[in-house]
């Protein structure tokens, strides 16, 4: 461990006890083709020192939950977060556990349970509002982002749509505020508070990936019959 990193060095930082807590968890490492190989603590993966040795690749996903109005749901990241704090981002982004549950790829179920989990724990949003039949996988993508010296991104992120009206009760350790924005709101913030946004959100609104999948459940099969494609942003 170098000095940032250590448990101690995070908490006198003014992160916050669930947060290192949470770095301890077992994550899915994945090759470049999103196949499982093992699993490593969420700690190894986020290392810019692993990241940049070619370890640490791991199965993330993104959910964008739309409202019966079609405003998709943001939330601005908690404070105590140890990686891009107080940045906007898609509803929730989190990562599958490395157990039997979550590593299910029939049907992306693994992915699927994985994000019904952290909505909750992040959104409050139960289960019965958000089931995973109304869970839709569209597609992949696979990028890199550094969040300072220390820690970063290096993820294939499942990239999951979610159509409904739902009761948003946020948790304060995770989740700083959320907001319900329109098409229009999110060229808004491109334009003219890009550096408020996280990496992987501003790329997948970039890319133009946003905007066809806010209209278009099918984006994926229909965009890309052949679905082991991930896209590289």
């Amino acid at each position: 461990h170098t000095h940032m990193d250590s448990e101690a060095a995070l908490l006198a930082s003014g992160h916050s006890a669930p947060q290192v807590e949470f770095l301890k968890e077992g994550i899915a490492l994945v090759d470049e083709g999103d196949h499982y190989i093992g699993s490593a603590t969420k700690h190894y993966c986020h290392l810019l020192a692993n990241i940049g040795e070619g370890k640490g690749l791991h199965r993330a996903f993104s959910v964008f939950l739309f409202d019966g109005r079609g405003r998709l749901l943001l939330q601005r990241r908690s404070a105590q977060k140890i990686t891009f704090p107080l940045l906007w981002t898609n509803t929730c982004c989190s990562h599958p556990l490395a157990t039997p549950d979550e590593l299910e790829e029939a049907d992306h179920m693994g992915v699927k349970r994985a994000a019904q989990r952290k909505v909750d724990h992040e959104l409050g949003i139960k289960s019965e509002q958000f089931p995973l039949d109304n869970i839709h996988f569209i597609t992949r993508i696979k990028y890199f982002a550094a969040y300072d010296n220390t820690w970063g991104e290096r993820e294939i992120d499942h990239i999951l749509v979610f159509r409904g009206d739902v009761n948003v009760v946020a948790n304060p350790e995770e989740v700083a505020e959320v907001r319900y924005v329109t098409k229009e709101d999110v060229r808004e913030l491109l334009q003219h508070s890009s550096d408020t946004l996280t990496p992987w959100f501003k790329r997948i609104t970039e890319s133009g990936l946003l905007f066809q999948l806010w209209d278009d459940d099918q984006v994926g099969s229909a965009a890309q019959h052949n679905l082991d494609n991930i896209i590289e942003l």
